[in-house]
C-alpha cells in the first residue's frame, strides 16, 4: 500500500492527522511542536492561492479558530486549527508564494507551527491512516467534490 493514497486524484498520507471538515492536517514533531497546513483537497478547492496570511507568532489560538487567511481568484476564508495552541513559527514563504501550499500542501506549504495546550485530547477527534483515507472518501463522494487538480511541480 502507498504511504500517499489518493481519493480522485486527492492525495492524503497516512502519516499524518485530519480533521477532515476543516480540511487540515498537523504532524507532531519530535520536539512536540505541531505542524499545520491545508490538505490537498483544501488546496484544490480553493485553486490557485494568491495570498496566504497566517496569524503571528505568540498568537494563541482556540480549537477551531483560524491561525491564517487565504486568498484564491475564487475563494477567501480561514484556514481552522483543529488544536488549541500557541504559534510559535509560521512559514515565512508563504507571504511571497501562496501558491507554495498549492506545489507542495503536506511539506514545503505548512502554514504554521504550534505548541500545543491540550494535545491528546484533541487528537482524538482527528483521523489518521486507513481511517482518514476512508473519512476523505466518505467526504468527496458525499460533496461530490471532483478529481484534484495539481499544478506542475506537485509533491506530495
Amino acid at each position: 500500500m502507498s504511504e500517499n493514497p489518493d481519493v480522485r486524484g486527492c492525495v492524503i498520507p497516512l502519516s499524518l492527522h485530519y480533521n477532515v471538515t476543516d480540511h487540515t492536517w498537523i504532524m507532531v514533531g519530535d520536539d512536540g511542536l505541531v505542524t499545520l497546513g491545508m490538505t490537498d483537497i483544501a488546496q484544490n478547492l480553493a485553486g490557485p492561492l494568491l495570498h496566504c496570511k497566517p496569524k503571528k507568532p505568540g498568537s494563541v489560538r482556540a480549537k477551531g479558530r483560524p491561525i491564517a487567511t487565504v486568498e484564491s481568484s475564487k475563494w477567501v476564508g480561514p484556514v481552522k486549527t483543529p488544536i488549541s495552541g500557541e504559534i510559535v513559527e509560521i512559514n515565512d514563504v508563504l507571504t511571497q508564494d501562496a501558491a507554495t501550499i498549492n506545489r507542495s500542501p503536506y511539506k514545503a506549504g505548512w502554514i504554521v507551527k504550534l505548541r500545543p495546550s491540550d494535545l491528546e485530547e484533541e487528537m482524538k477527534l482527528m483521523v489518521t491512516g486507513q481511517e482518514a483515507v476512508e473519512a476523505y472518501r466518505t467526504k468527496i463522494e458525499a460533496d461530490d467534490i471532483q478529481a484534484c487538480d495539481h499544478v506542475e511541480g506537485f509533491e506530495a
